[in-house]
């Protein structure tokens, strides 16, 4: 082999060689941006979740919410009295000191209650459904979010289907914890099926008639129907859709209430849905 032919194959090794190096560097910084990233997208979870633990701490603290033991307007007075209706009429309501919880936040609108989750926030609302994905009861800028009411309900004047979300945190919190709907643990106490829902105006309470997992869609969050038959209609597709053990009756008469959450990174839901029993003026 000739000396040129020798010394075209050192040059070509050589940069080889430097290809090799230099490809081998940019994979080393590549996968430690990814690491630092992953490192601080970690951090920032974490950050997020203990201030939303901190807020609800500190709502607590200064929030009184008390059983109140006086009788309210029972909805369905006709229904069957062998009919866990009137095992759910029979619960006392949830009172709450709204003064404190609108003068950190002119946007609460309720207080939500459910047994053996997490759920137990002050309901927020503002003029879309956007802000409190990503901000917090303070409002600070916070991606747990907080538990709000959609946009287009009045909680002064029940729509046909009054709609609250909630981020499904892994820590549990907001609703985190509405997973627990889905196990045969929680379905099995006939406690669960109840919600509470208190406003500056009335206390409420709901019976659960549907839990269930969809993937992302409009249906289930509409608020209004153009007719009685078509809201016949959603009634019936939200009960079909419905995983529990329970056969709580519905009509067009009730008023819904919704709870959504996401499942899974692909867009599904996890929804419960419950009617209204019970409701006390305050």
């Amino acid at each position: 082999m000739s000396k040129k032919k020798v010394k075209i194959k050192k040059r070509i090794k050589k940069k080889k060689k430097k290809i090799s190096l230099l490809t081998f560097w940019i994979l080393i910084i590549f996968f430690l941006d990814i690491m630092i990233f992953s490192i601080f997208k970690i951090y920032s979870w974490y950050q997020d979740n203990q201030k939303i633990k901190k807020i609800n701490h500190d709502i607590k603290d200064e929030v009184k919410v008390k059983k109140n033991d006086n009788e309210g307007e029972i909805l369905e007075p006709n229904t069957d009295k062998e009919s866990d209706y009137w095992y759910y009429v029979g619960l006392p309501f949830y009172e709450v000191d709204f003064n404190s919880l609108l003068a950190k936040n002119k946007d609460t609108v309720a207080y939500i209650h459910m047994k053996n989750t997490n759920i137990n926030y002050p309901v927020v609302q503002t003029n879309n459904n956007d802000y409190y994905l990503n901000h917090a009861f303070d409002k600070t800028r916070n991606d747990a979010g907080w538990v709000f009411m959609d946009y287009r309900n009045n909680i002064n004047s029940l729509s046909d289907n009054t709609v609250i979300y909630g981020h499904g945190r892994l820590d549990k919190t907001v609703f985190g914890s509405l997973k627990y709907a889905l196990t045969k643990n929680w379905q099995s106490n006939k406690d669960n099926y109840a919600i509470w829902l208190s406003t500056p105006k009335e206390n409420m309470i709901f019976q659960i008639f549907s839990i269930y997992t969809i993937k992302s869609e409009g249906y289930y969050i509409t608020t209004s129907f153009s007719s009685p038959n078509a809201k016949q209609q959603w009634l019936d597709t939200m009960k079909q859709r419905n995983v529990a053990p329970i056969d709580t009756p519905v009509n067009i008469n009730n008023n819904i209430l919704t709870l959504s959450t996401c499942q899974n990174n692909e867009g599904g839901r996890i929804v419960v849905q419950a009617k209204l029993v019970k409701r006390q003026q305050r």
